[in-house]
């Protein structure tokens, strides 16, 4: 049994990621950049997880392979929590919790209920994707996000550089570009919506952009990294004090 890691990350299979998310994988706070962490952390490639069973047309196929593995590593690797790459995972939430003895945390939306609860039930979370419409109310409800809580999800699918991810997947992008364009969509949301009082980072890839949306937006940033320290502090793979 390997001791050394108590997390695992399912990630995309191998030569299935899109060039622009491999340029994303670089950055610090990256979901699946090993050095995002402060204790290790250990990645597993599922066979079949892409953008089309995972974002596009959540595949079964793909929940029933991502017990089998987290199963295994739970046994063979002592492994005591299991995530994953992709926010978009949130659909498979319950499947994968039901299904294993260990804590399994899917996606950065599990924390909007307890944003929620925060900040006051008559303020509005805005929810950053990388893809509006295909972030549907089986996600939300998956985590525990009731229709009574008010959002605004913000989408990047309309900028044009962050858009080669699903566009044009075998062509790289320009990295400042999509950091200015993740900053403007994310002002131009919330000056469309002065109610929003605390944003969540579905996309795992937006870490590494989250302080500069704090200091441009002056407001409560929640991302996967916070999702991650919550819960190794919880493992006592971290501490405060």
């Amino acid at each position: 049994m390997n001791e050394k890691y108590k997390v695992a990350i399912l990630k995309w299979e191998e030569g299935h990621v899109p060039v622009g998310l491999m340029q994303l994988e670089t950055l610090l706070g990256n979901s699946t950049n090993s050095k995002s962490y402060p204790f290790p952390v250990k990645f597993v490639s599922v066979k079949g997880a892409n953008t089309d069973t995972v974002i596009i047309h959540p595949s079964q196929e793909l929940l029933k392979e991502m017990i089998r593995i987290s199963k295994r590593l739970i046994k063979e690797d002592g492994i005591q929590a299991i995530s994953t790459s992709c926010g978009f995972n949130a659909i498979f939430q319950k499947g994968i919790a039901e299904a294993l003895d260990v804590p399994v945390f899917t996606s950065a939306l599990l924390q909007v209920p307890f944003v929620h609860n925060m900040i006051g039930k008559d303020k509005r979370i805005g929810i950053v994707t990388a893809n509006k419409s295909a972030l549907t109310k089986e996600h939300f409800h998956a985590c525990g996000i009731t229709d009574n809580i008010p959002l605004t999800v913000i989408g990047l699918e309309n900028a044009a550089e962050w858009s080669k991810i699903f566009e044009n997947p075998d062509q790289g992008f320009d990295i400042n570009t999509v950091t200015d364009e993740v900053i403007n969509v994310v002002k131009a949301g919330v000056a469309e919506n002065p109610d929003i009082a605390a944003i969540v980072l579905e996309c795992t890839d937006l870490p590494p952009f989250a302080e500069k949306i704090r200091e441009e937006t002056q407001l409560p940033v929640f991302d996967f990294s916070s999702m991650m320290g919550h819960v190794a502090i919880a493992l006592g793979e971290m501490k405060l004090f």
